[in-house]
């Protein structure tokens, strides 16, 4: 039974990645993604933007930009 699930997954990733506009939705699933990733590095470091970007492997300065990027309010997670 598990294994018709998984076969309903990978059609829906098939049709994401391979039909039209394709591209426009990967993207957007990555940064729907790396956005939570991001979100969840800044509540575990209270904001500091220093310790998120070592939780996270990117320099600050990245991390910056996509903080930026995603409209990402910082001050919402300091203590």
């Amino acid at each position: 039974m598990c294994n018709g699930h998984m076969d309903d997954i990978s059609d829906l990733i098939d049709k994401i990645f391979y039909g039209p506009g394709s591209g426009l939705i990967c993207a957007r699933i990555i940064d729907d993604i790396q956005k939570a990733v991001i979100i969840k590095a800044l509540e575990r470091s209270y904001g500091n933007r220093v310790q998120a970007s070592k939780i996270l492997g990117m320099h600050r300065n990245t991390l910056s930009g996509k903080i930026k990027k995603f409209d990402i309010d910082v001050g919402r997670f300091k203590r």
